[in-house]
């Protein structure tokens, strides 16, 4: 069984190191997506290798020189676009918390605390307010507090696909919580693409109501610089990614999001229970 593993993580490993050199020399020289896009894609294959390689050349690698701001119109996929921006950030956050506490040696209830709090902590504080400050007029804080609903209902469905995956097969392959064994990142790879699948759908539905960005191209015209005083600059809408006319969502719709986004993870973890002991002392 260890041998099998083992042989298929070499197969996978070598899938995605060629899947990896390709999408970053495409993206260098081919198709113009967006620097923080571009960022995110790569962190995107390094996760799920060639699965992520065929959502990019799905949804994201245009067929022809000059054709990717038309080729990223359609709203799904304007919807992976916002989706795996969101896993590239969450899913960074987690693997780098589990890699640092599992030389702690903490009950593993604590691990996943401490790889939640990681991942919205990258997840909002980088990938969505640093990278997405100069779309929500260049000022950090307001950044943060535009983003946080998004980033938080997203990481939360991201965490109800990776952690029942992370935890019951790390409990099912002993030393697999290990970063220097290599069944680790195979274990991460198949959690990022559960994240990826449960997570689609609230993406989608953020995208169509204008409240998250989805894919982007650099080869859309760049925001004019405003010479009114106190007049903001105008962002090109000519895709269906972030529209700054954002649906309003009512205090009691916003309430209920969260709440449904948090009975899903706590239900997750709740069904983990099932199959792998959760330990908090």
């Amino acid at each position: 069984m260890e041998a099998m593993i083992t042989g298929m993580l070499l197969v996978w490993y070598i899938l995605t190191a060629g899947s990896l050199i390709f999408v970053i020399w495409d993206l260098l020289y081919q198709t113009p997506a967006m620097g923080v896009m571009k960022l995110a894609w790569i962190l995107i294959i390094v996760y799920t290798g060639p699965v992520g390689l065929f959502l990019y050349l799905l949804a994201c690698r245009q067929p022809l020189p000059g054709t990717h701001e038309q080729f990223i119109t359609a709203h799904w996929k304007q919807a992976i676009g916002s989706m795996m921006h969101c896993v590239a950030g969450d899913a960074t956050g987690i693997i780098l918390a589990a890699a640092i506490v599992y030389h702690f040696g903490l009950p593993n209830g604590i691990d996943l605390i401490i790889e939640y709090t990681a991942a919205f902590v990258v997840g909002l504080l980088v990938f969505q307010a640093l990278f997405m400050k100069s779309m929500l007029g260049g000022n950090y804080l307001v950044a943060v507090r535009k983003t946080f609903f998004a980033e938080t209902v997203s990481m939360n469905m991201v965490m109800v696909g990776m952690i029942p995956t992370m935890v019951i097969l790390m409990d099912r392959l002993p030393g697999s919580d290990s970063p220097v064994n290599p069944t680790f990142w195979g274990i991460m790879s198949l959690a990022a693409m559960a994240g990826m699948v449960i997570a689609y759908p609230i993406n989608s539905w953020m995208v169509a109501k204008g409240i998250k960005h989805g894919m982007m191209s650099a080869s859309m015209p760049q925001p004019a610089p405003s010479r009114a005083p106190g007049r903001k600059p105008a962002m090109a809408m000519t895709m269906g990614s972030m529209s700054h006319h954002q649906a309003k969502l009512t205090p009691a719709q916003t309430l209920g999001i969260f709440l449904l986004t948090f009975t899903c993870l706590i239900a997750a973890v709740w069904i983990t229970s099932w199959f792998a002991e959760l330990r908090f002392s």
